[in-house]
Formats: structure tokens, C-alpha cells, sequence
């Protein structure tokens, strides 16, 4: 328990600390946000796999079992937060977390008609789900303060843009559900949503032999 305890509060650190203290705005004016967004990329995934490693290393302490029911709401809910993910991760969106620099396209804004934070809400659904299906202190812990960082992080990114003046013609994510489902509709839409299923049938696939857990056996 005391590995995960340190591993979770070092990957959160690293999430939180470089836009607090100002150390990636100086990052990325020194290296170009591509170089910043790859070494910060690989050193999150080396931080989540220690994550992994030690969340499957500490005790197993059960806060509610498992059931039929928990593991199905979270084999629904994945597919939305791997479409989000996709969509989101396609999208310049200077508000919000995204892999992409600019502007917003604001006359096809796709996902970002829907949601100004469609990678963060993916991470929410995702944490949220993954810790009501497993139950063990560890599993709740861990996916429920993924979801918790997710929701909490969308207030202060919406903060900081407002700051720095880049909410100004970004309300994409306004209006009647049927305007913004209109406005978000497009055959790019529709790829990156095609991605995101085989995103989430890939992790499907990959669950049972990474983690010894297959959440199809629950169908």
C-alpha cells in the first residue's frame, strides 16, 4: 500500500504541478509544444504504469463486491469515453487538455460543440465507471480520484483560459442539445467516433491478458 500511496501522489504531482508553478508555459516556450506534449506524453505513461504495477501489487480490501450489474454499467459507459477520447484528442481546443495546438474551428467545432472538455470527461467516465465496477479500496482510490482530478480539473482550466483571454469566442458547447448535436455532426466526427469503438474494442481485447481481468466474462 505504501508504493501505491507514493505512486499515485507522484503521478499526481506531475498533472498538477507544471501548470500551477508556470514550468510548463516555460517548457513549451523553450522546447515548441511538440517536444513538450511527446516527453510529457512518455513521462506520464511511465508514471501510469508504476501506477498500474503497484495499484496490482498492494492488498486487495473490499469496499462492495463486484456484481453482473457494476461490471455492465461499465461496458456501456466505456464505449462514450473512448469516442470522447478520440474526438477530443483530434481537436485543437485551448481551453481544455488536447494534443493538437490553434485555434478552434469554430464554424465545425465537432466534439467541442458538445463538451469544451471532452478528454477530461472521457478520463471522468472512465475513472467513475472502472471504480464502481471493482469495489476494493484500492480500485476506488485509484479510479475514483481519476474521475474526481478529471471533474475538479475542468474548473481550473476554465479559469486559467479565461486568464489568458481564450474563452473569448469559444462557447462551442451552448445551446439546445439538438443545435449542438446539429452543429457537431460531420463525417470527421463520425471517423474519429469509428476510432474510438476500435479503441475501446482494442482495450477489450488487451484487459484480460494485461491485467488478468476480462470484463467480457461478465456478459
Amino acid at each position: 500500500m505504501p508504493e501505491f500511496a507514493l505512486a499515485f501522489a507522484v503521478f499526481l504531482a506531475a498533472h498538477v504541478l507544471p501548470a500551477a508553478t508556470g514550468l510548463r508555459a516555460a517548457a513549451v516556450a523553450r522546447v515548441g509544444r511538440g517536444r513538450w506534449v511527446l516527453g510529457y506524453s512518455l513521462l506520464s505513461i511511465a508514471l501510469l504504469a508504476w501506477l498500474i504495477s503497484a495499484a496490482l501489487r498492494a492488498p486487495y480490501v473490499e469496499l462492495w463486491a463486484p456484481s453482473r450489474p457494476l461490471a455492465l454499467v461499465a461496458l456501456a459507459v466505456m464505449p462514450l469515453a473512448c469516442m470522447l477520447l478520440a474526438a477530443g484528442a483530434a481537436r485543437a481546443n485551448p481551453v481544455s487538455v488536447s494534443f493538437r495546438g490553434g485555434p478552434v474551428d469554430a464554424a465545425r467545432p465537432g466534439v467541442l460543440a458538445l463538451t469544451r472538455h471532452p478528454i477530461l470527461w472521457a478520463f471522468a467516465l472512465w475513472g467513475g465507471a472502472h471504480a464502481l465496477a471493482n469495489g476494493d479500496l484500492v480500485s476506488v482510490t485509484l479510479f475514483g480520484g481519476f474521475a474526481l482530478f478529471a471533474l475538479v480539473g475542468m474548473r481550473g482550466l476554465e479559469r486559467r483560459a479565461r486568464r489568458r483571454g481564450e474563452t473569448a469566442g469559444f462557447a462551442p458547447a451552448r445551446g439546445p442539445l439538438g443545435a449542438r448535436l446539429r452543429r457537431a455532426a460531420s463525417p470527421r466526427l463520425a471517423a474519429e467516433a469509428a476510432l474510438g469503438l476500435a479503441l475501446y474494442a482494442l482495450l477489450l481485447a488487451l484487459h484480460g491478458p494485461a491485467l488478468g481481468v476480462a470484463p467480457t466474462a461478465w456478459i
